[in-house]
């Protein structure tokens, strides 16, 4: 259940005088408006023709890489250092192994080189007889950034590096730009998004994250199936955009000459397949969108976790939301305490909890409990808090919440008891009907999930909707619609349920220290280029 308020991871040895040869990975780079060299400027240096001078040599060879034979490789490289940690220095196997890889480094002349897979380095040494023999053409063709195949039998060095000994060696692509080394580590970072395959092979820590980012996507998955969840998938493309207060993207169908809505949440359907007896507990983990702003934590295009429960309540909620959190930063970072900038963050369960109009009344010291309309925006005027003339009491709840207690929410917390003015899809509390049985979990100031008890009963809902069009007919085009096919589906007899909305890109964010959701994003919302530009 996405949020009602939208808006909402050898030393250089002999070969010390080719260091400029050697590529080194960039540190993660910060943000900056200085710009730097481009496949442009390094076309117009010359490089790339000397790369596709060197390509065409291959060919005229024949050994053009994208014609050469499928290359098995036997091991990754991390495979190789593992399975012959034991040898000994200038101990030799007779066994061959075949690697492929990212030409990184390349010393000597050629003797020396360092190959990248996606696990870690490699050192593949070539002997000054076969570089300058049998191995001649492709050494001289060889460029750092180029992908090799190299078979050879595996020995430590006199230095203690595992290497292989090149038996046979085969260009698999050729790189007609230089990796990003040569661009000075992508420090602009309109680059580093735009171009993300070259911010990859260059920046170890992006690589990092982003593994990172899919193996939490990955224990969520895991986690929910062993809870009894059943995956499922849901439309991407809404006749009626529902299920949170947002903006849509939209569309047009041709063929049936109608708009449609990129979803803004997945919500209305989830709850119909629970509702038709598909499975009392159901989850879907893919995008949704919403035509809003890009900030550090914002992105049009972002990825959710929503589950529902049959007789479940928000209380069920509550904690599984903590397990699935707690159990994503074990499988992060080890642990269910991270650090984010300049805190420590721990996700340990149970995590803290308040009503909203308590927390507002401990860090705003406003009282709003009890106020109508009229007096809760005096209250809230008075106590410095911007106000629309025409807010309701939920209005005027939710705008202090925002001005005076989300800064002040950094460890993991509860908000309960919204208004339920602001929760059009919750059901009610039974003791107080104003409030909804809903919480929203915040940690570093922001939202991190959002869960209610569902509201299930189809004039309630049906009356509610209708509070929404009126809103939308005002002027507020966040509203919601009225969803008729939803309403027809609760008059089924929708059962008592729980549902829950996570958003991804926040945990991935603070469970790798990443200050914007453009890092854990592979290719987040860009501005354009300017045009006539290559480049930013």
């Amino acid at each position: 259940m996405p949020s009602a308020r939208a808006g909402r991871l050898e030393s250089r040895g002999p070969g010390a005088r080719f260091r400029r040869n050697i590529y080194r990975p960039a540190k993660r780079l910060a943000v900056t408006n200085q710009t730097s060299p481009s496949p442009a400027a390094a076309d117009a240096s010359g490089e790339r023709a000397n790369r596709e001078a060197k390509l065409q040599q291959l060919r005229q060879l024949g050994l053009d890489p994208y014609l050469a034979p499928k290359f098995p490789k036997s091991h990754k490289n991390a495979a190789v250092h593992e399975q012959f940690a034991h040898l000994q220095a200038e101990e030799k196997t007779e066994e061959s192994v075949a690697v492929a890889g990212r030409v990184m480094a390349i010393r000597n002349s050629g003797m020396f080189i360092d190959l990248v897979d996606d696990t870690v380095k490699l050192q593949v040494y070539t002997g000054k007889e076969d570089v300058q023999g049998r191995f001649a053409p492709v050494m001289k063709a060889l460029d750092l950034g180029d992908i090799i195949g190299v078979r050879g039998k595996v020995r430590r060095t006199k230095r203690g590096e595992i290497t292989v000994d090149t038996d046979e060696i085969v260009v698999l692509a050729k790189a007609l730009e230089p990796p990003p080394e040569k661009w000075h580590g992508l420090k602009n970072v309109e680059q580093r998004y735009r171009h993300r395959e070259y911010d990859l092979i260059g920046n170890e820590e992006s690589r990092q994250t982003l593994r990172t980012r899919f193996r939490v996507i990955q224990s969520i998955r895991q986690f929910l199936n062993g809870e009894g969840f059943l995956e499922v998938e849901t439309p991407m493309l809404h006749s009626i955009p529902g299920g949170a207060i947002a903006k849509p993207f939209e569309t047009h169908h041709n063929a049936l000459d109608i708009p449609l809505y990129m979803r803004i949440a997945p919500e209305l359907h989830l709850k119909r397949l629970v509702i038709g007896g598909l499975s009392e507990k159901v989850f879907e983990i893919n995008r949704c969108f919403r035509n809003e702003g890009i900030s550090p934590r914002h992105n049009p295009e972002f990825t959710t976790m929503e589950l529902y429960q049959a007789y479940a309540d928000y209380e069920d909620m509550m904690a599984i939301t903590e397990r699935t959190i707690a159990n994503a930063a074990i499988v992060a970072t080890g642990s269910t305490k991270v650090t984010f900038g300049e805190h420590e963050i721990d996700f340990t369960p149970p995590f803290r909890r308040g009503t909203m109009l308590g927390l507002i009344e401990e860090h705003g010291k406003v009282k709003l409990e009890g106020l109508d309309d009229a007096a809760a925006r005096d209250a809230a005027k008075k106590a410095g808090v911007d106000i629309a003339p025409t807010a309701s009491w939920g209005k005027v709840v939710e705008a202090c919440f925002e001005h005076f207690v989300e800064p002040n929410l950094i460890q993991p917390t509860h908000v309960v008891a919204l208004p339920k003015a602001i929760s059009p899809l919750a059901k009610a509390n039974h003791a107080n009907p104003t409030i909804a049985e809903r919480f929203e979990t915040f940690c570093n100031t922001w939202e991190i999930a959002n869960a209610f008890s569902e509201l299930a009963d189809p004039q309630e809902q049906r009356a509610r909707f209708e509070d929404q069009q009126s809103q939308r007919d005002g002027g507020d085009d966040e509203a919601h619609r009225i969803d008729e096919d939803f309403l027809k589906a609760q008059s089924a007899g929708m059962m008592p349920m729980g549902g829950l909305g996570i958003g991804i890109d926040r945990i991935v964010m603070l469970l790798t220290n990443s200050q914007t959701i453009r890092e854990v994003i592979a290719f987040p919302t860009l501005r354009p280029r300017a045009e006539g530009s290559t480049e930013e």
